[in-house]
């Protein structure tokens, strides 16, 4: 076992390829009057998330790897920036945003695993990975589920800033989780999740 640190979240990585969330970063609650006028700030986050995402998809193009994703909590949004850069469709043929329990079902995760781990797990979006990769016959296969700043009413499993993720190559699926602080905006959400998922592509890819 060995320990991969970042700005965010601390993952253990074991021999058999799961990766568990051992402590991740938390940040206090701002009130409206401190997140106020800080859109500026934003946009410099959305600049250099898609700065980081321009990086991954030319050398995702120049190694000839494809990649798709199944997203929930992000709904879309990691498909959106992998497309920014001109020539994704070199890599990317298509992508899933299964907002729902139904939706997520009805492309193939299997009912059994929601039922048993519940829709927010790594097991859940392991599935939202394979399934994904199988579909689009991907390279890799990025799964995304969770909530953000409120608690799901119609999952009991919900749990506000608790977010999964899973990425599946030819070779294994790793399951990730961690603890997302509160942010200013839904996009401020997905923007973070995006930020933390880019990483572990990149790092994925350099091996």
């Amino acid at each position: 076992m060995f320990f991969s640190v970042n700005r965010k979240c601390m993952f253990a990585v074991f021999a058999a390829g799961c990766i568990c969330a051992v402590g991740c970063g938390t940040a206090a609650r701002q009130t409206p009057a401190e997140t106020a006028g800080k859109e500026e700030d934003q946009m410099l986050d959305y600049d250099k998330v898609r700065k980081k995402y321009d990086i991954l998809v030319r050398e995702l193009i120049e190694k000839q790897i494809t990649i798709t994703t199944m997203e929930s909590c992000t709904s879309g949004q990691i498909a959106s920036l992998l497309t920014d850069t001109e020539g994704a469709s070199a890599i990317m043929k298509g992508a899933f945003v299964t907002y729902s329990n139904e939706a997520k079902i009805r492309q193939g995760v299997p009912a059994e695993v929601i039922d048993r781990y519940g829709v927010y797990s790594k097991e859940t979006a392991s599935e939202m990975a394979r399934v994904c990769r199988d579909f689009y016959g991907t390279d890799i296969g990025i799964g995304v589920t969770g909530s953000f700043g409120n608690t799901d009413p119609n999952n009991p499993d919900s749990v506000p800033g608790k977010v999964y993720f899973a990425i599946a190559t030819g070779e294994q699926t790793e399951g990730y989780d961690c603890k997302v602080p509160p942010q200013p905006t839904r996009l401020a959400y997905k923007l973070y999740m995006a930020d933390i998922i880019a990483d572990e592509l990149i790092r994925k890819i350099k091996k």
